[in-house]
């Protein structure tokens, strides 16, 4: 078996190359770097040209080589003018750089690395012309990333595993323009959390309809994409989320956050009394059973707090019933699922690169920044919580023959 040394490029052939050269000039436009590219390009094509006018069918109609023809083309670090060979008939398309086509793959690769950052297409072309001395227009920006589309469409539309464990809901908002005006809309997102604890983020839907028609949609498309049956679902609010989901998967389990229900507790206490407030209030979230969790609940009620902010008592009876299913699931289960901090990590980087653009032109542009952001962030996620085998043979004691154990 060759070595490593032996499959590299010779020291011999290296030597010469760089023979006569200033090193810092190497990696420059135009330098040695962007002289080996144009050199490859043109021996590569050159060879596709050698194959395509020997072939049987060009041979019997008499096509051959017809000389050169000069293209410009850009890469990932700049331009490089190219010797493209030409047949008689002009049948010959290259496949490494189609007779249509003006760049590279990188290039396209960098743009959209760019827009996922959350640049515009303005900001990118001045990007590209600063760093490589290549001038793009913010056009030439907006058809590279409209590639996304197609990309975004298959994502949306993929399959799903037949059992979630967890599904995590929440929404960000941001400002669309419609008819000239700038319009805030609801950008929801959902997580799910497989049976072998691996995260996913199963969608991305923008609203355009009243919530009670919404969610229903959102519900029955997770079951047409092979979702069969969500265990436990944790929502953050969603007005209509919870029927829609149990209209759907009636087996489910609803829970609403409970972080941030102490949140929503906060807004009635000074801001100095937060803390005190919070630190009273655990113990009816640490609570053994949900009767535990509700003596504890009078208690705070009739303590010195409940009795200077009586609305938080008041408004945790209201919401008795979207706390409960808390206190039916083992602490194990209660690490995980008491907050939407998963994907509410997920929004907060995904407001990231939405910040800067103060409003999208319309839904498709929205789309893929926010699908770009996504699929970065689930590149990283690579293995479940270390928690999860704990949680995991709790859920198979609590739900039973709807857990795959297989997972």
């Amino acid at each position: 078996m060759a070595t490593d040394r032996e499959e590299r490029i010779s020291d011999e052939v290296l030597d010469e190359l760089l023979e006569g050269r200033e090193p810092a000039t190497v990696f420059e436009s135009g330098g040695l770097i962007d002289e080996l590219k144009k050199r490859l390009a043109e021996r590569m094509l050159d060879g596709e040209m050698d194959h395509h006018p020997g072939s049987e069918e060009e041979a019997e109609a008499g096509n051959h080589r017809n000389g050169y023809g000069a293209k410009t083309v850009l890469t990932d670090t700049g331009k490089l003018e190219l010797s493209i060979p030409r047949d008689r008939h002009g049948r010959f398309d290259p496949v490494l750089i189609g007779k249509c086509r003006r760049r590279f793959a990188g290039f396209d690769d960098k743009i959209i690395a760019l827009y996922a950052r959350g640049l515009t297409t303005r900001e990118i072309a001045a990007h590209v012309g600063e760093l490589h001395g290549v001038e793009i227009s913010p056009d030439l920006v907006s058809a590279v990333t409209a590639a996304v589309l197609e990309e975004v469409a298959a994502w949306q539309g993929r399959g799903l595993d037949a059992t979630y464990a967890i599904v995590f809901c929440d929404a960000i908002r941001v400002k669309i323009r419609d008819e000239g005006m700038g319009n805030h809309r609801a950008v929801y997102l959902a997580i799910g959390v497989r049976c072998s604890g691996h995260k996913e983020i199963l969608g991305i839907w923008i609203e355009q309809t009243e919530g009670a028609k919404f969610w229903p949609r959102v519900a029955t498309e997770l079951r047409n994409r092979g979702c069969q049956d969500i265990l436990i679902a944790v929502v953050d609010g969603l007005k209509g989320f919870p029927e829609a989901i149990t209209t759907v998967f009636p087996r489910t389990v609803v829970q609403t956050c409970i972080v941030r229900l102490i949140r929503y507790s906060m807004h009635c206490a000074s801001w100095k009394e937060r803390r005190p407030v919070a630190a009273a209030l655990n113990p009816v979230y640490q609570a053994e059973s949900a009767a535990a969790a509700r003596e504890r609940l009078e208690e705070f009620d009739r303590g010195p707090w409940g009795k200077k902010y009586p609305a938080i008592a008041q408004s945790r009876r209201r919401n008795w019933e979207q706390v409960i299913p808390f206190f039916a699931v083992a602490p194990e289960l209660r690490e995980i699922m008491h907050t939407t901090n998963a994907i509410e990590s997920l929004n907060a980087q995904v407001r990231k690169a939405v910040r800067g653009r103060g409003h999208f032109p319309g839904e498709e542009a929205a789309a893929k920044l926010i699908w770009l952001v996504l699929r970065n962030v689930q590149a990283r996620w690579k293995n479940p919580p270390i928690t999860w085998q704990a949680a995991k043979a709790q859920l198979a004691i609590q739900f039973e023959d709807r857990f795959p154990l297989t997972e």
